[in-house]
């Protein structure tokens, strides 16, 4: 591991200043917020900052508000935090699942929020140092390889799996991103946010490298709105989802008057199901019907050699979650 410089701004204007000096200066900069995926990824030899941007000494990033209007959480909010607290545990409750959900407690008492959005991906070939898509390279090797955890939707050229926990949950609930850089803040919708591999390879969202995931804004829910977050792993701890489902759902005397699924594991981004929230809306939800939208989950799955086994895992992950949901 080479020596790097670590810097503590006091505000973001200042962390965004560093960053773009850095990056004009042909010097590698990286971010850190709570850090355990960058420093895994420094000792593994992934990256190699020359200047270390310590996002833990900008005031009021830790900050979670609420109005009527929803809810503002701060990027270096912690997962623990999120996954305590009352009021997201109330209202928002797909995402303090997601967040209790990930790896253990001690790692959720430090990772933040805004760097579970942001970590890389965790396939094996990149992990290890191969010359892949995500390392720079021109080759994804699960292609032919081991693809037992890739995606069965959306994949190529990579067919990574975004490793994001809290992602699904936000895209369902509807979530804004507000990032900052040098020309200001910008906001997109935590759909937009991630991006496909065919829109570009390198990288699994729309950040600049002179710009900071600042705050998430979840918009307040309708009356009866309710939410889950249902995970699949290989092990009982210490691991990503190899299915994971987001389910929003707004219901009026047993009818489904909106539904939202989006699925994690399963695709280089958080993947919505569309098709399936609109053959639920205005339908009571019945043990028929939810078995229905399993079959529709998985409509355009293109499964690898090896990861063929994820099909009837989501259909019965959606078809399960949409049951206890709605019950």
């Amino acid at each position: 591991m080479k020596g790097f410089t670590n810097v503590n701004p006091k505000n973001l204007t200042q962390a965004v200043t560093l960053l773009s000096q850095a990056q004009e200066s042909g010097k590698k900069a990286a971010i850190a917020g709570g850090g355990s995926d960058l420093l895994g990824m420094i000792k593994d030899d992934l990256v190699s900052p020359d200047l270390l941007v310590n996002l833990k000494s900008v005031g009021g990033l830790d900050k979670i508000e609420s109005n009527t209007s929803g809810l503002k959480i701060g990027g270096s909010v912690t997962l623990a935090t999120l996954s305590q607290h009352p009021l997201i545990r109330s209202k928002y409750k797909a995402l303090a699942e997601a967040a209790d959900s990930v790896a253990t407690p001690q790692i959720r008492n430090t990772a933040t929020l805004a760097g579970n959005l942001c970590q890389r991906p965790w396939c094996w070939y990149f992990r290890a140092g191969f010359p892949c898509f995500k390392a720079g390279g021109r080759k994804c090797y699960s292609v032919m390889g081991e693809n037992q955890l890739h995606a069965i939707f959306g994949g190529g050229p990579s067919f990574i799996v975004h490793p994001s926990d809290t992602a699904p949950a936000l895209v369902a609930l509807d979530a804004s991103f507000h990032v900052i850089g040098p020309a200001g803040e910008r906001v997109a919708s935590a759909a937009e946010f991630f991006i496909l591999p065919s829109k570009n390879a390198a990288t699994e969202n729309i950040l600049q490298p002179n710009e900071i995931l600042a705050e998430i804004h979840i918009p307040a829910p309708p009356q009866q709105t309710k939410s889950t977050y249902a995970k699949i792993m290989d092990r009982a701890t210490w691991t990503h989802a190899v299915i994971s489902a987001a389910v929003s759902l707004e219901m009026s005397n047993g009818v489904c008057k909106r539904a939202s699924i989006v699925l994690g594991g399963v695709a280089p981004i958080p993947w919505p199901l569309p098709k399936v929230g609109q053959m639920l809306a205005g339908q009571k939800l019945t043990a028929q019907l939810a078995a229905q939208a399993g079959e529709v989950a998985v409509s355009g799955a293109h499964p690898l050699a090896k990861n063929g086994y994820k099909i009837p895992l989501t259909k019965a992950l959606v078809r399960r979650t949409l049951l206890s949901l709605a019950a």
